[in-house]
């Protein structure tokens, strides 16, 4: 498991960047971190290998710049190589026990649930942090399945120890609940990489970070 000093860095606002949104993954980044968050995920399931590289390479030297953490989305391989923080794995991504022997136990292993089950599975597994939801409707990502609440979410947290990241359909309206719902990490993409530029991204992400504190 990762050193305990990664509990205290796993809250506040995590964002996915998105290479066809917002201007690709880089604008996102930095928006993001200008923004205040704390967690920064590049997920990209089409860019080729060399270019995918470049991109987690500055957005590594831009995440540790903001003293923010950097995890890359299913790809043990990125990770290492441009030696981010940790990784995130969904159902069909590689097994937490397989991720966990390749990155070791210094990188973060997070891991997506949607139910109490689920949670207490991928806790006993060696995650270091969850991905809980999807919480409220979302068309970001088609397989994010039915909106759990913040009454699935609240069961969901009931089962774990871990610090969990609500994700799915967040925004403005509804974020700060779920932090009163007792979220760590609020995570989402196009709340932020859906807001225009450069400049109305990160006033986006200033405006959710604002309404998270709100919520503690």
């Amino acid at each position: 498991m990762p050193q305990n000093s990664w509990r205290a860095r796993l809250r506040g606002l995590y964002v996915v960047t998105d290479a066809h949104l917002g201007g690709g993954h880089l604008p996102i980044a930095r928006a993001a971190l200008g923004g205040g968050a704390t967690i920064l995920q590049l997920r990209d399931k089409t860019t080729p290998p060399r270019p995918l590289l470049q991109i987690a390479l500055e957005m590594r030297r831009l995440t540790r710049e903001a003293n923010a953490l950097l995890v890359i989305n299913d790809r043990l391989d990125l990770a290492l190589l441009c030696e981010a923080d940790g990784v995130h794995l969904g159902p069909d991504d590689w097994p937490l026990e397989a991720a966990r022997r390749v990155l070791g136990p210094h990188r973060l292993v997070g891991a997506s649930t949607g139910t109490p089950e689920e949670a207490r599975a991928a806790e006993k597994e060696g995650a270091d942090y969850l991905g809980v939801g999807a919480v409220f409707a979302t068309a970001t990502k088609n397989d994010a399945g039915e909106a759990i609440g913040l009454g699935g979410l609240r069961a969901v947290l009931r089962a774990t120890t871990l610090p969990a990241a609500a994700i799915g359909g967040l925004g403005a309206a509804n974020i700060g609940a779920t932090i009163e719902a007792g979220a760590a990490m609020a995570c989402v993409v196009s709340a932020v990489a859906g807001a225009g530029d450069e400049a109305a991204m990160a006033r986006a992400a200033r405006e959710l970070v604002e309404k998270m504190r709100a919520g503690n």
